[in-house]
């Protein structure tokens, strides 16, 4: 496999500040990595939008030129989950259903603000279809595999898959993903790169397609917690990315005890046990933590549940006229969501209020409450051939991110590299609207990782 360093976004700051290099030099290096990557590699990205990209580079090296950059991030590429608008492409959501449609006339939300700052939109990454699967799979587009062992070709992780495989083999450096039930932050720990799930309504949604609007968030993948931090502070405009710095000793963690450290893979396990241990070492005070609320959650998870009512009710007149034309697996999830009520919805949703705030109770006082990003590790992309073996896996793939989903609280994958074959991720996640009380804590954390 083809891998490329990779350059945090503050080096390319400076870099761009100083005349080190120019932003035509980066979209060009950039241009270069992908084409010059190898096969599999190339399916992170569905499309390069090449000549637009350099031409919006030297547009921002005649600003800088003239002392008008937009911001010292511009002329800085990046990439886009194909669920974001972009203004003259198509948005796809990794389907062929929507291929046909027009091109958007406008940037979603999202993208407006990062191209408000220079930064450059390099092309359109692949993506599960619809955004809904944990696994990323496209049988559409391709799968590229993750980074971690190649000669077994294992699965990226989903949906945000193209993301974290670009910056994983250092095509780019960040990129923009969604997270309704873990799509930042399994792509994310199976790629051993970072990711981050804001409080979902502090980013807009505008002209993201949805999959689940009581579920779905926009947040950033990169190279590490500094980097998401910045991205963050753009896209939701109420902080100014500086993270706070922590030290390690005097943490106070929490590590949830229960359902999340069920039936994890060895090296799971271990290498979760090895930073505790760490941690404990450096001065942070580590507590077990028990969530009696959350033996409930099957229950809410009934017919899919909230994600799948709401993507029935989106795809199900499509569903009867064009099966054929949606990824099965896909189109057999959405159709659990017929099955539930607006009674059993109006449920699932009370619950969740109650779920949401039970962990606001329970994570009061601590600093984050912590617990493996995957309970697996990602399974071979021949694994999941089986119908029966998919379901399960992508169950477990999607476990225990989706705990953080249903409470509505904000989370963060960082990567525990094991060896050469695997990267295992450690999740942080607090209550709602601690977003910056979180990077901060995870910053001190990635220090012993």
């Amino acid at each position: 496999m083809t891998t490329f360093p990779n350059r945090t976004l503050e080096a390319m700051a400076i870099g761009l500040s100083e005349g080190v290099f120019t932003a035509r030099f980066l979209v060009e290096e950039t241009l270069d990595r992908i084409a010059t990557s190898d096969p599999e590699t190339r399916l992170a990205f569905m499309s390069v939008a090449s000549q637009r990209a350099l031409a919006e580079a030297d547009r921002i090296d005649l600003l800088r030129n003239q002392g008008r950059a937009p911001s010292r991030f511009a002329g800085i590429p990046f990439a886009v989950k194909d669920l974001f608008d972009v203004a003259g492409e198509v948005t796809t959501a990794g389907s062929k259903v929507l291929q046909q449609e027009a091109a958007k006339t406008q940037d979603s939300g999202a993208v407006a603000r990062l191209r408000a700052q220079g930064f450059i939109p390099i092309g359109r990454t692949v993506m599960t279809e619809f955004a809904y699967s944990g696994l990323g799979l496209n049988p559409h587009y391709g799968t590229p595999p993750s980074v971690f062992d190649r000669v077994n070709k294992r699965i990226p992780g989903g949906s945000s898959s193209g993301t974290a495989v670009a910056i994983a083999a250092g095509l780019v450096s960040f990129g923009l993903g969604t997270d309704t039930g873990g799509s930042c932050r399994i792509p994310a720990a199976f790629n051993g790169i970072t990711g981050y799930k804001p409080t979902a309504r502090r980013v807009s949604k505008d002209g993201v397609f949805p999959l689940s609007a009581s579920l779905d968030s926009v947040g950033p993948l990169a190279t590490s917690v500094e980097c998401c931090g910045q991205i963050d502070s753009i896209l939701a405009g109420d902080w100014n990315g500086s993270i706070a710095k922590r030290a390690v000793n005097g943490l106070n963690l929490a590590v949830l005890d229960t359902m999340v450290l069920e039936g994890l893979d060895s090296v799971v396990a271990l290498a979760f046990e090895q930073v505790l241990q760490a941690l404990s070492r450096a001065g942070a005070k580590i507590t077990r933590l028990a969530f009696p609320d959350l033996a409930r959650l099957p229950e809410y998870l009934q017919n899919g549940g909230i994600v799948a009512a709401e993507a029935w009710a989106l795809h199900g007149d499509q569903l009867k006229t064009q099966a054929e034309r949606f990824d099965p697996r896909v189109a057999a999830r959405m159709r659990f969501g017929a099955n539930t009520t607006p009674e059993a919805l109006a449920q699932f949703h009370a619950g969740r209020d109650r779920m949401i705030d039970a962990f606001k109770r329970l994570a009061a006082g601590y600093d984050a409450v912590l617990c493996p990003t995957v309970p697996i590790l990602p399974p071979k992309i021949s694994d999941l051939e089986d119908e029966a073996a998919y379901r399960s896996l992508n169950g477990q793939c999607l476990r225990n991110t989706y705990v953080f989903n249903f409470t509505d609280s904000c989370s963060i994958s960082i990567p525990l590299k094991v060896n050469a074959k695997h990267s295992v991720g450690l999740m942080l996640s607090l209550p709602a609207h601690f977003d910056q009380s979180l990077f901060a804590t995870a910053l001190a954390v990635e220090s012993m990782t």
